[in-house]
């Protein structure tokens, strides 16, 4: 490749098209990082929207790209590919080289979510903050309108956009996993722009005024938006004028990092309208968008992220009043959880629940929900699953609880009607149950919600007296992990404005606790206790049968099928090994700790049960009694099936005669040679089957003698026992044969 000063820009960018096409990979991206060095930025701005499109694919998904979803560690390419895109790498070095110089790159409308492509379609500037001041009006008309985004914002986009766009990939690259480049480098990211510890390392370059020029700097004196509006850009409510050579350092590069989480949260979250959802009071809301279990997985990423970046807000500044004196990256770090991603991600979850299939594939919306809701497992401090459980969940979450109330209680009720659809004997479904009871059963978790539900049921005219109070947000001073809360923090108000403001004003709040959902609750409970029934008794045949194989096996006769036998194992969190059955047992230990049903209400559930499995089994089962150690035939049931015996003694053709043959008949046991009580007589009337011919010494030595005879001829002790009953069988029909016959010939003599 020549030298910047021998090469005009046109010439460098198609120069860069052949040789991305004749050249081995590493090569140009070796090539391409001395160009990023060598070449200023003038002519670099030209070649930046073709390789950002090269690296990640093209919006309509035609240009596949580097494959980064499908690229795994064991990839020859796959260190290159990480140390150009890393976020110290040369790409961002191109990313921070243009930013210096105020370039700007055009993303058409028609390719951003949904509800946001409809709002501006129809002419309404949608509350994002993406599109704070970037927005280009072409003079054809609103069809064409586009984003004017800096280069930083425009990475982010296609690398955010590269996860959710449809691509034509060719056969054999349909295999996405945690450890493929894509997932590592939003994981690399999330860590190095929303760090848990220290600062977010300044950009390499500066413009001429001495910074990196932002969107929309930020005054650190200015402070975030109060409670309960509508998520605004951080940046957006402070001043426009550009930053000056003597401006905070930290200021400046606070817009990276809320950048990148706009960008991520616009493109991953907010494909579902709000207003949409809040008209039909449902998820079901009739969009064209529906996301992969790879897109959930990141998005869980993302909220685990957000989490711990939050928990990592410096102990001095959790418990300080006033904040003057506290970084743009902790203020960040207060309300990122509930300014950026909650409304979002509610509505998104919402949607997962109520669309996706009824499988075992609904496990990765489910930990991303659980995610979500347990803000505590992302502190930073090492946790033991069974110490944990029994510790309960601190009371410093309680505010995050009652803030993020929906959250539990009403995609709860959206997992309860999933759950009593679902095949619980399914191993996979049985541990999703078993999931959200043992998060909801933590200690205290439940009396949190409760008093959650409480504050919003307090009558409205106890709250219209506070009204005039001034209620503070996360920013302001409160904060979901201060134990301590302001005087002027009207909790009651927090709960409404959060219900309302995702349910809409009108809604109709159906309570966890309360009468309707516990029947719901219920009928769960009967549903898991028919399911842990059923898995118990598969499960003991499985048993069975894989015993009777290794003892058929001895036989040289076991079945070569491993797929007979029932594999109702799943590894639990603690990385135990627990079958289905065991999975709801402690299902259903769980939701009665949740719900305080006693061991009584649990007894007369299940005897309710019980007995409509009685009405149902009645007319299969005989009579029979309950005993230690399960059923216990009665008298009755002894005799139960003694008609068809009967039926089949009297009759008179070759089936009656083998049936009195093998059957102790009337005729056989009326010999009177031994003394019998009038009982006793009665029975030995009846029809039964007799073993005692097994009894007889004779018997046993000459089956131990033809078991001796087929062992000369190497024949198991299974084929000699098919042998014999054979020989038997063929002896008797036989011998009934020659009977039959000599009465027929004295009929006809007759």
């Amino acid at each position: 490749m020549a030298g910047p000063a021998m090469q005009q820009p046109s010439f460098l960018l198609a120069n860069l098209k052949i040789d991305s096409t004749t050249k081995p990979f590493l090569q140009c991206c070796q090539e391409l990082v001395k160009i990023i060095d060598d070449y200023p930025a003038k002519e670099l701005h030209l070649i930046f929207p073709w390789l950002v499109e090269s690296v990640f694919g093209s919006l309509d998904g035609v240009i596949v790209g580097w494959n980064l979803r499908f690229l795994q560690a064991c990839s020859n390419q796959y260190n290159i590919v990480m140390d150009f895109l890393n976020p110290s790498g040369p790409m961002m070095k191109l990313v921070y080289k243009l930013q210096a110089e105020d370039y700007k790159y055009e993303i058409p409308v028609s390719f951003l979510p949904g509800p946001v492509k409809v709002s501006i379609q129809e002419g309404v500037l949608p509350d994002c903050p993406l599109l704070n001041n970037k927005l280009h009006f072409p003079l054809s008309g609103l069809q064409t309108l586009s984003l004017a985004l800096n280069p930083f914002e425009y990475y982010m986009f296609m690398f955010a956009s590269s996860l959710i766009t449809p691509k034509n990939y060719s056969l054999g690259q349909h295999v996405s996993s945690l450890d493929s480049a894509y997932f590592v480098l939003v994981d690399t990211y999330l860590k190095y722009f929303l760090p848990t510890e220290g600062s977010v390392p300044p950009s390499p370059f500066t413009n001429k005024r001495g910074s990196v020029s932002p969107p929309a700097p930020r005054a650190p004196s200015v402070p975030f938006a109060g409670y309960g509006t509508h998520s605004t850009s951080l940046l957006k409510r402070h001043i426009s004028h550009q930053p000056s050579v003597t401006a905070d350092p930290a200021a400046q590069e606070i817009w990276r990092s809320e950048a990148l989480l706009q960008v991520f949260v616009e493109m991953w979250l907010h494909h579902y309208s709000l207003e949409m959802y809040q008209k039909l009071q449902s998820p079901q809301v009739k969009e064209p968008f529906t996301p992969t279990e790879e897109h959930v997985l990141v998005v869980r990423l993302l909220v685990k992220h957000l989490h711990a970046f939050s928990c990592s807000l410096k102990p001095e500044q959790v418990s300080s009043s006033a904040h003057s004196h506290t970084s743009p990256l902790e203020e960040l770090k207060r309300v990122v959880v509930h300014r950026f991603v909650q409304q979002k991600l509610y509505v998104f979850l919402q949607h997962c629940f109520g669309h996706w299939p009824l499988d075992a594939s609904f496990r990765v919306v489910l930990e991303t929900w659980l995610s979500y809701i347990q803000p505590w497992r992302y502190t930073g401090e090492k946790t033991n699953p069974q110490t944990d459980q029994n510790k309960g969940v601190p009371e410093k979450w309680s505010l995050f609880v009652q803030e993020n109330l929906l959250m539990y209680t009403k995609l709860f009720q959206g997992f309860l009607n999933r759950v009593v659809r679902t095949d619980l004997v399914n191993v996979k479904n049985a541990l999703m149950v078993f999931r959200v009871a043992k998060v909801f059963a933590q200690p205290n978790l439940s009396e949190m919600i409760q008093k959650g539900e409480q504050l919003f049921l307090e009558p409205e005219h106890v709250l219209h007296h506070r009204q005039h109070r001034c209620f503070l947000s996360p920013g302001h001073g409160g904060s979901f992990l201060s134990a301590r809360q302001p005087v002027v923090t009207d909790r009651v108000f927090r709960v409404k404005s959060h219900v309302y403001g995702l349910e809409g004003q009108d809604c109709q709040y159906k309570q966890m606790f309360g009468t309707e959902l516990r029947g719901t609750v219920l009928k769960l409970i009967q549903i898991i206790d028919q399911a842990r029934q059923t898995a118990k008794k598969i499960s003991d045949q499985s048993a069975e049968v894989a015993a009777n194989n290794s003892f058929m096996s001895w036989f040289g006769m076991g079945s070569p099928d491993l797929n007979y036998t029932f594999n109702g194992g799943e590894v639990d969190d603690t990385g135990a090994c627990v079958k289905t059955h065991e999975f709801l047992e402690r299902s259903l230990d769980y939701l009665c700790q949740i719900f305080r049903l006693n061991a009584g209400q649990l007894s007369q559930l299940m005897a309710t049960l019980g007995s409509g499995q009685d009405d149902g089994n009645s007319k299969q089962l005989p009579d029979s009694v309950q005993g230690e150690k399960g059923l216990i035939l009665t008298d009755l049931g002894r005799m139960q099936f003694g008609g068809h015996m009967d039926a089949l003694c009297s009759r008179s053709d070759f089936l009656g005669q083998l049936g009195r043959h093998y059957l102790a008949s009337p005729e056989a046991a009326a010999d009177g040679r031994s003394p019998e009580t009038r009982v006793t007589a009665e029975r030995n009337r009846r029809p039964r089957l007799s073993l005692r011919m097994l009894a007889s010494y004779r018997t046993l030595l000459m089956l131990l003698l033809l078991y001796l005879f087929g062992a000369l001829f190497s024949s198991g002790p299974m084929s000699s026992t098919l042998l014999i009953l054979t020989g038997g069988v063929i002896k008797t029909c036989t011998s009934i044969l020659t009977s039959m016959g000599k009465e027929n010939v004295g009929f006809w003599q007759k």
